[in-house]
């Protein structure tokens, strides 16, 4: 999103987390609100990730529709948005298999895929699947490190849980494929600070991502990028609020800003109205 497009001097962009909660809802319409979301000025979209999880798919679990398939076939729906996963649980995940996903995505989209990782938190969810709950952040740290080393084409890897001596990995990225790191705790702020390109925080208001994003700065002298996200899924109150934190947020110099406009019925509505209050002078 550029200033001029947007009609405000700010450095915040604006970014929608698209819905994929609900069973009932035809695909078309992430499509749909993916190309509505990018005429607004929207600067990236991002999708959830639950590959199994132990309730009904809803307002906790979302990831109906599993993210990088469903993202790459928004790239071929769209022309400049950035596409993302907020957060894709990497620890579940093969990472040999999901770097080459990623690649893949990076190049048909013309290099406007960005990996958002988490180490998750669904204790039950991680059973279901076979994967290790407890070292679910080792795992994480090392599959960012192995996703590095493939796509720079670095020869051998050696890990506490995986490795290899010789292989062919392609296609390897032709331009840098960021890597954005989700969470509000100390090791996640660690992990941005020493694998990201940028952090994302939620459920947080502007206070506390100030002390986060401080911290974060304590902790890397790299420029990882500070950005959150927020919610509002309909309401007169809430609308008002929900202005009031992004305004907050962009005060505090976030980054970016993403929002989530609730059940997919009425997203689009909902999703128009608060681009035209936030894109224009406070």
């Amino acid at each position: 999103m550029s200033e001029q497009a947007s009609g405000t001097t700010s450095a915040t962009r604006f970014q929608v987390v698209l819905p994929d909660e609900s069973p009932v809802m035809p695909p078309r319409v992430l499509a749909d609100l993916a190309r509505r979301a990018e005429e607004l000025g929207a600067d990236a979209l991002w999708l959830p990730d639950h590959l199994l999880p132990p309730a009904p798919y809803g307002t906790t679990f979302g990831g109906v529709y599993e993210p990088l398939v469903t993202l790459a076939h928004l790239a071929a729906r769209t022309e400049r948005v950035r596409l993302g996963t907020s957060v894709l649980v990497a620890a579940m995940r093969d990472p040999f298999t999901l770097a080459k996903q990623a690649a893949t995505l990076h190049a048909l989209s013309g290099g406007r895929f960005v990996l958002g990782v988490g180490v998750g938190w669904s204790r039950e969810e991680f059973a279901a699947v076979g994967a290790d709950f407890a070292t679910r952040g080792a795992r994480t740290d090392e599959t960012l490190r192995l996703l590095r080393h493939l796509f720079e084409g670095s020869g051998p890897f050696r890990g506490r849980f995986h490795s290899y001596d010789r292989g062919v990995f392609e296609p390897r990225p032709a331009s840098p494929l960021p890597v954005t790191v989700g969470g509000a705790s100390e090791p996640a702020l660690a992990r941005a600070a020493a694998l990201g390109d940028a952090w994302q925080g939620v459920g947080l208001d502007a206070a506390g991502f100030a002390r986060r994003r401080d911290r974060l700065r304590e902790l890397t002298e790299r420029p990882v990028r500070a950005q959150t996200r927020i919610a509002w899924d309909g309401g007169e109150a809430g609308f008002d609020g929900a202005v009031d934190l992004y305004r907050a947020l962009e005060r505090e110099g976030a980054d970016a800003v993403a929002v989530w406009f609730g059940d997919w019925e009425g997203f689009g509505e909902r999703m128009e109205r608060f681009a035209a209050a936030v894109l224009r002078p406070a």
